[in-house]
């Protein structure tokens, strides 16, 4: 079932993206489609503004008036999403609607592509790029969300703690 999952882009109100994702949300979970359709994304990047002199961090939509639906398409899944409050319709041509491509949900950034490293806390490692170039270290933590890991490096005959990008690694 999982290989028929895509992602569709649905056209709404401008305006109306966060409240339509959750009718969509409230009407799958009423009618027990949560395997059709699984995920309803709002894509937001976040922007910092300058208001009198303080910073504020805020949540910007990137594609005002879409919301992207992660669904198996068939009748009953088209019509729920189709016929709740606010959507206008499905992006494509005519009624038929066009599944995101790889590339485009990949640059969209809706899905993060997960990452698996083959290192764990206490293994060596080699840098092999960066400023600490050739240098041998001692993993001490693992961030997978940042893809950066923790390393102790001897340098000038103390153990230095260096924040390096999993690129950065080779395991030994």
């Amino acid at each position: 079932m999982s290989e028929n999952l895509k992602w569709y882009v649905v056209h709404t109100y401008s305006g109306h993206e966060n409240k339509v994702k959750a009718n969509i949300e409230k009407l799958v979970e009423n009618r027990g489609m949560e395997d059709v359709i699984t995920e309803i994304a709002v894509p937001t990047e976040e922007k910092i503004e300058i208001k009198n002199g303080k910073k504020k961090a805020k949540q910007k939509k990137i594609f005002p008036g879409y919301v992207i639906v992660k669904m198996v398409m068939n009748d009953d899944s088209w019509y729920v999403v189709r016929n709740t409050r606010g959507v206008t319709g499905f992006v494509g041509p005519g009624s038929k609607p066009i599944p995101l491509s790889d590339d485009e949900v990949k640059r969209m950034g809706i899905e993060a592509s997960v990452v698996e490293i083959d290192m764990i806390v206490g293994d060596s490692v080699r840098v092999i790029s960066g400023p600490f170039e050739s240098f041998i270290g001692v993993v001490q933590g693992i961030n997978l969300d940042r893809q950066t890991l923790k390393a102790l490096i001897s340098m000038f005959g103390r153990e230095t703690p260096v924040e390096l990008d999993f690129t950065q690694v080779e395991k030994l």
